[in-house]
């Protein structure tokens, strides 16, 4: 399993790190079987797996539930956990309880924050302090999409590209052990990675960041009706995924499942009686 250290050291040797959002059991499997170097679980767990409408719906509980069962299929992976919408940027007594739940109740081996309040740094600095690493996330940051005014590319123009080049420092220097960036543009997105010391893992902020991250069902198009931009599916299960549903129902109506070679049969000299007699 990576540490910490680990990332960093990857990123002094230009060596790209691969990170994959699950949620589950068997995703977190088939993500170690394929040597994934992360794995995060998500808060957008609500839109994708529970069917919420934003991850604002997105409890404590539901991340504990989700952490635990993706650590229980890849115990052997570098796991983050998303701490969900107002179980921090509210007191910094509060916030370093629900961290402290969550960090020990999932097992992770780190949390992920979004955003750089006034109180950000602090946090950040007082987790690590404690021995909790810290992800950032700076960009599109979903739990506050609607103060963003939606679902948009951020740092387009010269002050919102200074102001993120800066809170990205600030993150790092205030011992942020990683930093994800959301939708930004390509170029400021490579100079915020030469800028800081600790890896960037970009979703929409081109190939200069030191690793990416995708979703698990965005990579598969596993019940996923439309993607954005960024976002490269590597399978489509969305079609073979029914067309097997669909050969499954087919032999079931047909009468053609299941046969003998899905079935248990009787040794050849066992046979009850007629009409149980």
């Amino acid at each position: 399993m990576l540490s910490v250290l680990d990332l960093k050291t990857m990123k002094e040797n230009n060596e790209k790190l691969s990170m994959v959002t699950a949620y589950d059991y068997p995703s977190a499997k088939q993500a170690e079987q394929a040597e994934m170097d992360m794995i995060l679980v998500g808060d957008s767990v609500g839109m994708v797996v529970l069917g919420y409408e934003s991850t604002v719906e997105v409890t404590m509980d539901d991340m504990i539930h989700h952490a635990k069962a993706v650590k229980r299929g890849a115990p052997n992976t570098f796991t983050a956990v998303d701490m969900p919408f107002m179980s921090y940027h509210i007191s910094l007594e509060d916030s370093l309880r629900n961290a402290k739940r969550l960090f020990q109740e999932t097992n992770a081996q780190c949390l992920k924050i979004e955003g750089n309040s006034a109180e950000t740094p602090l946090f950040i600095q007082r987790l690590a302090e404690a021995g909790i690493p810290v992800i950032a996330h700076l960009g599109l940051t979903p739990q506050t999409v609607n103060v963003l005014g939606g679902f948009k590319v951020q740092g387009k123009n010269k002050d919102a590209g200074e102001k993120l080049l800066n809170d990205a420092k600030t993150m790092a220097d205030c011992g942020a052990a990683a930093l994800v960036l959301e939708c930004v543009p390509k170029e400021l997105a490579e100079m915020v990675t030469n800028a800081i010391s600790i890896p960037t893992i970009g979703i929409g902020a081109g190939s200069d960041c030191d690793g990416q991250v995708l979703v698990y069902h965005d990579i598969l198009k596993y019940g996923v009706d439309r993607l954005p931009k960024f976002v490269k599916s590597f399978a489509d299960f969305n079609d073979t995924g029914t067309e097997a549903l669909q050969s499954y129902i087919s032999e079931v109506k047909q009468k053609n499942f299941p046969d003998d070679a899905h079935s248990f049969l009787m040794k050849h000299n066992d046979s009850l009686p007629d009409n149980g007699k």
